[in-house]
C-alpha cells in the first residue's frame, strides 16, 4: 500500500511539473515581445565580454544564428613541411571534425560561461546552426556526423526531448510570440543539413524544408516575420572580393535565392525581414526589388570572431579602407554608421526594438558593439513593410533603389579591389627592379673606377 501511495504521489508530482512547464511556455508565447537580440560566431575558448552588453539590452528573446561554438579542429597555415595545409601541394585538410565527446565538451564550456548563463536566466534562447557547430567548415549535406551533432545542438538550446526538431532531418523550426496584432514570428532556417555543394547550383534547403517553409509563410499572418539564416541572403560579397575572399551565401545558389524571394512575395506576408551571421562583421542591407516592399537584412557576426580581431590594431585601418573600397549595391549607408563603409569589423551583436505603442508601429534594427553602443542602424515602420504597398522600385534603374546586384556592376567597379592590389604589386615590383638596377649600376661604376690606371 505504501509503495502504491508513493507511486501515485510521484505521478502527481510529474503531472504538476509538466503542467507548470506547459503554462510557463504558454505564457512566454503570449508575452508581447519588443526587444530581440541575436548573434553568431562565438568561439567557446575566446574571451566573451560582449555578454554584459547583450544582457544590459534586456532582450526577451536571443537568437543564435550559427557558429554557436567552433566545434571543428583548425590546423595552422603551413606552406612547407610534412603537414602542408595551403598551396597546390597541401597534403593535410585545413579543418577536420571533432569527435562527439569533443563537441559535447565544447558545448558544455560555451553554455557554462557566466555572461551567457545570465542571458539564459533572463531571456528565451533559440537558434539554428552554421558550419562550425554543424561540425565542419563549409560542410553541407555530405557531412556524415550531422545526425549526432544535431542532438548536441538541441541539447545546448535546451530543446525539449519530445520536440519535433529531435525527430526531423535538420534543425529548422519557427516560434510565434505575442497576441494577434502584436505577434512576432521567428522562422529559423537550416542552411546546412540538406545543402548541396557550393557551385553545384543545387538546393540550399532541400525539398522537405522548402515545403515546410512555404507552409510557414502561408500560415496565419503575423505583424512581424523574422527569417533567420545562418548565411547572408541579400549581399553578394563574393562577386566583388574575388580572387581574395570567397564567402558562402544565398547568392551562390541564385535559383534558390530567387525562389525564396518569390515565396515571400507570393505569400503577401507583411513585416518580413532577414537576420544572418557567418561573415565576421556586421552590416545592414536592403533589397528593394523582391516584392511590394523593401526587404531588410541585419547581419551580426560575431560574438568573439571578427575580421579586425585577427589583425594587430595597427592594421585595422587596412580592413576599414578595404571595406570602404569594395562596392556594395545593397548595403544601407547613412549617418547612423560609425565608419564610412557601414561595415563593423569588431565583436558585435544585433538588436531589434519594436515600439508597439507608436502609430504606425516602428522598428529599430541595429548592430551594437561590445559596450552596447549602436554602430549601424536603420529605423523603419510596419507601414513601410506592407504587402499592399505599391512597388516603387520595379526596375534596376529606379533612382535611389537597391536593385542592381553586385555581379552586374561594370567590371572596373566590381573588381577595383583586385585592380588596386595587382597594380600596387606591379608598382612595387617595378620599384624593386629599379632599385636593383640602380644598385648594380652603382656597383659597376665603383668597380670600373677602381680599375682605372692613375
Amino acid at each position: 500500500m505504501g509503495s502504491e501511495l508513493r507511486r501515485w504521489r510521484w505521478w502527481c508530482a510529474v503531472f504538476v511539473g509538466m503542467l507548470a512547464v506547459t503554462l510557463t511556455s504558454s505564457e512566454q508565447q503570449q508575452q508581447t515581445v519588443s526587444r530581440i537580440a541575436f548573434g553568431s560566431c562565438s568561439n567557446q575558448s575566446a574571451p566573451q565580454p560582449i555578454w554584459d552588453a547583450v544582457v544590459d539590452f534586456h532582450p526577451q528573446v536571443f537568437i543564435w544564428l550559427g557558429d554557436n561554438i567552433y566545434g571543428d579542429i583548425k590546423h595552422p597555415f603551413k606552406l612547407f613541411g610534412r603537414e602542408r595545409t595551403i598551396g597546390p601541394w597541401k597534403n593535410v585538410p585545413r579543418f577536420v571534425p571533432s569527435s562527439e565527446q569533443e563537441m559535447e565538451a565544447k558545448y558544455k564550456k560555451a553554455k557554462s560561461h557566466p555572461g551567457y548563463t545570465r542571458l539564459r536566466q533572463n531571456a528565451k534562447v533559440i537558434g539554428t546552426w552554421d558550419d562550425h557547430d554543424y561540425g565542419l567548415n563549409n560542410a553541407g549535406k555530405e557531412f556524415d556526423r550531422k545526425v549526432t551533432n544535431q542532438k548536441l545542438l538541441l541539447d545546448f538550446l535546451d530543446e525539449p526531448q519530445d520536440s519535433p526538431r529531435r525527430k526531423q532531418a535538420g534543425v529548422y523550426t519557427s516560434y510565434t510570440y505575442g497576441s494577434a496584432g502584436r505577434d512576432v514570428k521567428i522562422v529559423l532556417l537550416d542552411a546546412r543539413y540538406h545543402r548541396d555543394p557550393v557551385g553545384s547550383y543545387g538546393t540550399m534547403l532541400g525539398d522537405s524544408q522548402w515545403s515546410w517553409f512555404e507552409k510557414e509563410l502561408k500560415g496565419p499572418p503575423t505583424a512581424i516575420t523574422i527569417i533567420a539564416s545562418s548565411v547572408q541572403v541579400i549581399p553578394n560579397h563574393t562577386a566583388i572580393t574575388l580572387p581574395f575572399f570567397d564567402m558562402e551565401s544565398w547568392t551562390r545558389y541564385p535559383k534558390e535565392r530567387d525562389h525564396l524571394f518569390k515565396l515571400i512575395a507570393d505569400s503577401k506576408r507583411s513585416g518580413v525581414f532577414f537576420i544572418s551571421g557567418d561573415v565576421h562583421f556586421g552590416e545592414i542591407s536592403r533589397y528593394d526589388c523582391a516584392g511590394d516592399y523593401p526587404l531588410y537584412e541585419v547581419t551580426s557576426s560575431g560574438i568573439t570572431q571578427s575580421v579586425e580581431g585577427t589583425l594587430p590594431d595597427f592594421f585595422h585601418f587596412v580592413v576599414r579602407f578595404v571595406s570602404w573600397l569594395v562596392p556594395s549595391t545593397m548595403r544601407v549607408k547613412d549617418k547612423n554608421c560609425r565608419y564610412k563603409s557601414c561595415i563593423y569589423g569588431q565583436p558585435n551583436f544585433g538588436a531589434i526594438e519594436i515600439n508597439w505603442e507608436s502609430q504606425p508601429v516602428t522598428l529599430k534594427l541595429e548592430i551594437r558593439d561590445k559596450n552596447g553602443r549602436p554602430v549601424s542602424g536603420v529605423n523603419t515602420s510596419l507601414r513601410e513593410l506592407q504587402a499592399s504597398n505599391s512597388q516603387t522600385c520595379s526596375t534596376e534603374k529606379a533612382a535611389g533603389c537597391n536593385c542592381t546586384p553586385e555581379s552586374s556592376l561594370p567590371w572596373i567597379v566590381r573588381y577595383r579591389l583586385a585592380i588596386l592590389v595587382f597594380v600596387s604589386l606591379a608598382l612595387l615590383l617595378l620599384v624593386l627592379v629599379l632599385l636593383l638596377y640602380a644598385v648594380i649600376k652603382i656597383a659597376r661604376q665603383g668597380i670600373c673606377s677602381k680599375r682605372k690606371p692613375d
